[in-house]
């Protein structure tokens, strides 16, 4: 006896057809509490998001570039300070006191020959001969030279030497995925972005190049190393200043996530900040050609309170050319939506389990 179901076509076509609605592509479409737009993948696009990236890159990182200087002294630098032809005054320079040793070594140290004078918090030496000088700020030469003057009112013709032994005033921090992280104290070298992850070993493999945090003062900044050099902008141009914190973001933070109707779903690392959506198709072994609607793929791409949604239609002429030119961010997702048959197929699974032959019609 084979039974007959009249009403299933019926219900099947209508599913199907709000399966394969598409969102109209415009402005902005309510989605809940977040404010979504849908816009088609095209070379106008690319060109538009590349310029607007290009822009907020090179405005940042113009407010991080300046002209290496002479290194000033501040509040706990060492000083080595020589008169020539008057070793007593070398002979009563100070050693400041150390909280991290006993009293038995700071008394020990302090019997010891002296190493130099010390600037106190305030920015101030003590000299025999000058009394307090004031010296924060100032480079070596002028340092040298305020003590020269002061020292002429009782020496005739001071020849002085004065060079900073102890570099202890300005220090930043380098973290995150270097091979030696850590404090770095900046000192006459001029403490540039490429000095500070030299001093921090180097980046390690697990580190994504193009996400460098850099922390100032309240204000955080990103830098794309590899951006930089293909821009053509020198990165030993960032200067780092006192207190700043630079850290490395791990390559596993910034992935891509590929799902839908491809052959290997999965999340991507980025390549030193750089993925294509055309790479990521292909990573994920192509778009599946039994099940995949290759004229609805999606990238969405969440900003703040809003969500981005652009579509690629993969059939239309030179749409593969145009994908390649598409850059994807971190977090990224990237979803291929599935043809009508597809969606047919597992609408119909859903309602009557088994195979396709036994839902349609059942023998007894």
């Amino acid at each position: 006896m084979r039974i007959s179901y009249p009403l299933l076509p019926l219900a099947l076509a209508a599913l199907l057809s709000a399966c394969a609605s598409r969102m109209p592509a415009g402005p902005s479409v309510a989605e809940g509490n977040l404010a979504t737009t849908l816009t088609p993948i095209d070379q106008q696009l690319v060109a538009r998001l590349r310029g607007e990236q290009q822009g907020r890159e090179h405005q940042h990182i113009e407010a991080l570039r300046g002209q290496p200087g002479q290194y000033t002294i501040g509040g706990g630098d060492i000083l080595t300070i020589v008169v020539w032809g008057h070793p007593e005054l070398t002979a009563a320079a100070l050693i400041a006191p150390t909280p991290l040793i006993s009293p038995t070594e700071q008394a020990a140290a302090t019997a010891a020959p002296p190493q130099g004078f010390v600037v106190s918090e305030a920015g101030d030496i003590q000299f025999p001969f000058a009394g307090s000088l004031h010296v924060d700020g100032l480079t070596e030469v002028q340092a040298r030279d305020a003590l020269a003057a002061r020292l002429a009112r009782v020496i005739q013709k001071p020849n002085v030497t004065l060079r900073v032994q102890a570099f202890r005033s300005k220090r930043i921090y380098v973290g995150g995925e270097v091979r030696a992280p850590g404090l770095q104290p900046i000192n006459d070298i001029p403490m540039t972005l490429v000095e500070a992850l030299n001093r921090g070993g180097g980046v390690l493999p697990t580190g994504d190049q193009s996400h460098i945090a850099l922390l100032r003062g309240g204000t955080r900044y990103r830098i794309d190393l590899p951006g930089l050099i293909r821009d053509g902008i020198d990165p030993a141009s960032i200067l780092l200043k006192n207190g700043d914190v630079l850290n490395v973001s791990s390559a596993e933070e910034n992935k891509v996530f590929v799902a839908g109707e491809v052959v290997t779903p999965r999340a991507l690392p980025m390549h030193n900040g750089r993925l294509t959506l055309n790479e990521a198709l292909g990573e994920t072994g192509g778009m599946n050609p039994i099940s995949a609607d290759a004229s609805q793929v999606y990238v969405v791409r969440r900003n703040d309170e809003k969500a981005d949604v652009y579509l690629l239609d993969a059939k239309s002429p030179g749409a593969m050319a145009v994908a390649e030119g598409f850059e994807l961010r971190a977090r990224d997702m990237v979803y291929v939506a599935p043809s009508g048959l597809a969606n047919w197929h597992r609408t119909l699974s859903l309602l009557i389990p088994g195979s396709l032959p036994a839902a349609v019609s059942a023998r007894k």
